[in-house]
């Protein structure tokens, strides 16, 4: 008696063919991500006209910032960007040991990259970086450094928090990789994923320079 296979179709009920499936996919993936563009894009904007307003407290805060941790952890988003890559290409040759091995580096990697600013953050508690009440910050005193440290926990707590939901989505890819629901034919949430990854590590490589770097006061 021949056995009957226990996997789903990936092809969704209401499409015609896999190819018109991937192309659904793709095109709402970059509509989500044209929206998440604009997002952070208003953050930037909001960053570069306070900066503008006050450049001496911004590039004194700017100082007080960690450059060693900031690019260790951009060297870490970096290789992350890479085993991604290279989970999606596995995805596509059919290699269901590949994907998960390079998913489960880039969600290492990604760890690591929170519990780096996990410690960033700690520093800047112990040092009452925090903006609130017991905000202190005597090298440039008044509302231009408190608003910078306002702009740099908004913006890096927002990327982690991508971050965070990025690496609960490698999870289910993993868990769906170990059931054998992708071949060389179908991968589409792997490669989905796989933008929304390399999203999140362009907007820290434009978050680095921007409030570690540019004008910053030694």
């Amino acid at each position: 008696m021949a056995k009957t296979s226990d996997k789903k179709s990936p092809l969704q009920h209401h499409f015609v063919h896999l190819n018109q499936q991937y192309d659904a996919s793709q095109m709402g993936m970059w509509a989500f991500l044209i929206t998440e563009i604009l997002f952070f894009g208003a953050l930037f904007t909001a960053y570069i006209v306070y900066r503008l307003m006050y450049p001496a407290a911004f590039g004194a805060a700017s100082s007080h910032l960690d450059i060693t941790l900031g690019a260790f952890n951009t060297a870490v988003l970096i290789a992350s960007s890479l085993t991604m890559a290279l989970a999606v290409h596995a995805g596509h040759t059919g290699s269901t040991r590949g994907i998960i091995k390079n998913l489960i580096w880039t969600i290492v990697l990604g760890s690591v990259f929170l519990g780096v600013k996990a410690i960033e953050y700690s520093h800047k508690f112990h040092e009452h970086l925090v903006p609130g009440p017991s905000f202190s910050f005597p090298l440039y005193p008044g509302a231009g450094s408190e608003l910078f440290f306002s702009l740099y926990f908004a913006m890096t707590g927002l990327h982690a928090f991508h971050m965070v939901i990025g690496i609960i989505g490698l999870f289910i890819l993993i868990g769906m990789a170990a059931k054998g629901r992708f071949n060389q034919e179908y991968s589409t949430p792997v490669e989905m994923m796989g933008l929304y990854w390399h999203f999140v590590d362009i907007v820290w490589i434009f978050l680095f320079p921007l409030l570690y770097l540019v004008l910053r006061h030694h």
